[in-house]
C-alpha cells in the first residue's frame, strides 16, 4: 500500500499473521482472523465472529478505541467499485436501527472489493 493511498484514507490488505501478532489479545478462544485492512493508523479486521475496528486516536496514537460489530447486528451493506476517475472502492455497513451507515471504508486498487463483500455476505446471511 502506497503512502499516498494510505494518506487518502484508502485501506490495503494486511497479512493475518501480522494482525494476530498485534491483536490476538482481543480475540476469544474460538475466534480467528480471516482478513484485515490497514489505513494510515487505523485497522479493521474480519474475524470468524465479528468485524473489529481499531481506531488510533490523538497525535501520538497511544489512545485506541476497539469497536466490535457482531455480524448478526448488520442489517445491510453495500459496495461501490472503483471507476475511471474514482480509483477507490468503498464498503458501507449499516447496523440495525441506524438510518445512516455506521461503517464506511475505502479500499485502494490492490483490494478485491468483491472478495470483501463475499466474506461479509457469508457471515451476515447465515
Amino acid at each position: 500500500m502506497g503512502i499516498f493511498s494510505s494518506l487518502m484514507g484508502n485501506a490495503g490488505m494486511v497479512e493475518p499473521e501480522k494482525l494476530r501478532a498485534e491483536y490476538n489479545k482481543l480475540l476469544t478462544d474460538n475466534e480467528e482472523i480471516e482478513i484485515g485492512f490497514k489505513l494510515f493508523r487505523d485497522t479493521f479486521i474480519f474475524t470468524t465472529k465479528r468485524l473489529l475496528l481499531i481506531d488510533k486516536q490523538g497525535l501520538s496514537g497511544r489512545k485506541t478505541e476497539y469497536f466490535s460489530v457482531v455480524y448478526g447486528s448488520i442489517s445491510r451493506f453495500s459496495i461501490e467499485t472503483a471507476g475511471t476517475f474514482d480509483l477507490d472502492a468503498e464498503l458501507k455497513i449499516w447496523i440495525s436501527g441506524e438510518s445512516n451507515p455506521s461503517v464506511q471504508k475505502k479500499f485502494n486498487k490492490s483490494v478485491d472489493v468483491y472478495e470483501v463483500q463475499k466474506l461479509l455476505a457469508t457471515h451476515v446471511l447465515k
